[in-house]
């Protein structure tokens, strides 16, 4: 993989840091060990300007290059799952219960390479602003670092991202103009009814097949009222009832998620579902209620600095390792608040055969950092390029 040739020459740094990283995971927004790994490196790099405590544990730095010019963010996710690793790799977490399942550990690393070579050449106008961020796995870290500021105190002028993306040839970069990843709602809907004996239904008010009875009819949102070429996904994840085989309980919990990509068609969704969970309530004789919470917006890319993204990434690995019209995710991605704050992009960068994000045998491939923090590095200095 053609590749910086001084990035190359630290791979194992990179192999390191991300191990260590791996082998110590940290939730949510407890990331402050591997914060301090951060910032310990980055002053070894000779980085000076460096913020802390950023969503409770993010690191802001920043890299001067020579002269006036933009100032490009490169973001970095540290967390971890709340998960059992079961690779039985030598540098397994060593925390139970907590594994680096998502390959955030390989993406910190990799922009601590880039990091480090920047701050040896500095061949670029104006700034680099590298963000390790944490809490991405659902909490919002990347939305409470742009409440908290961080956009307007360091002059960011666009953002960019890139994530570890397994089944994808391995170092194989893949992108798309417009959205990328998908919005995420999460829905509960509790229902209550009469408890009694199986045997005397009919003295009961059953929410079992009230339960079942929305969950059929929620499936009608997406075959029935949205628009076929739009996209979007409405999955019941959870029917949480009954304690015996004989007792028809008092009450229901329905939960599930919704994915989308398009704002009018999350208003269309949570109105649905309200009337349907009001008009089954009343067929069925119970009540019920809806909390329907929206999540992280839709990741969605600049056209222009698309553009300009899968440019250097052809460059950099090929014209025929560039996928810059990637088929979107359902998955979500809280990177979506940066760049709804500021234009950029969210990039894969290819993973290679193996288990999947999310997965206890999960790994992120140390072969690919290289590309990585290479890809980064050039997006700033081909942002701002001297002479």
């Amino acid at each position: 993989m053609p590749v910086i040739n001084r990035i190359a020459g630290f791979a194992e740094e990179m192999k390191a840091w991300r191990r260590h990283i791996h082998m110590h995971p940290e939730l949510g927004r407890d990331c402050h060990e591997t914060a301090a790994f951060v910032v310990a490196r980055l002053r070894e790099f000779g980085i000076t300007e460096i913020s802390t405590g950023w969503a409770e544990s993010g690191v802001v730095a920043v890299i001067e290059g020579q002269g006036a010019g933009p100032v490009i963010g490169l973001r970095a996710d540290m967390d971890a799952l709340p998960m059992e690793e079961i690779t039985g790799l030598d540098y397994a977490s060593k925390t139970p219960g907590k594994m680096h399942a998502c390959g955030h550990d390989g993406h910190t690393a990799m922009l601590l390479g880039a990091a480090k070579y920047l701050a040896e050449t500095r061949n670029f106008k104006g700034k680099a602003v590298l963000i390790f961020q944490p809490d991405e796995e659902g909490g919002g870290g990347g939305e409470a670092m742009v409440q908290e500021g961080m956009m307007e105190r360091f002059g960011i002028d666009e953002v960019y991202a890139i994530h570890n993306g397994p089944g994808l040839e391995a170092g194989q970069v893949a992108m798309v103009a417009g959205p990328i990843m998908a919005a995420v709602d999460s829905f509960y809907i509790d229902i209550q009814g009469k408890g009694g004996h199986g045997a005397m239904p009919h003295e009961s008010v059953d929410p079992v097949v009230a339960a079942v009875g929305m969950v059929q009819a929620i499936q009608t949102i997406v075959s029935r009222n949205n628009d076929a070429q739009e996209r979007l996904v409405v999955s019941v994840t959870q029917i949480n009832t009954g304690t015996a085989t004989n007792i028809i309980p008092d009450t229901a919990r329905i939960c599930g998620t919704v994915r989308s990509f398009d704002a009018h068609v999350r208003d269309m969704v949570e109105q649905r579902m309200g009337e349907i969970v009001a008009g089954q309530a009343a067929s069925y004789g119970v009540s019920a209620s809806l909390q329907y919470d929206r999540g992280y917006p839709a990741t969605v890319n600049d056209a222009e600095k698309t553009a300009f993204a899968a440019e250097v990434a052809r460059e950099l690995v090929g014209e025929g390792r560039v996928d810059a019209e990637a088929k979107p995710m359902m998955a979500a991605e809280d990177f979506s608040y940066m760049l709804n704050e500021r234009p950029g992009v969210y990039a894969f960068v290819g993973n290679g055969e193996g288990a999947m994000v999310h997965h206890p045998a999960y790994d992120f491939n140390d072969e690919i950092a290289p590309v990585g923090a290479s890809f980064l590095a050039r997006l700033v200095e081909k942002a701002a390029p001297l002479g």
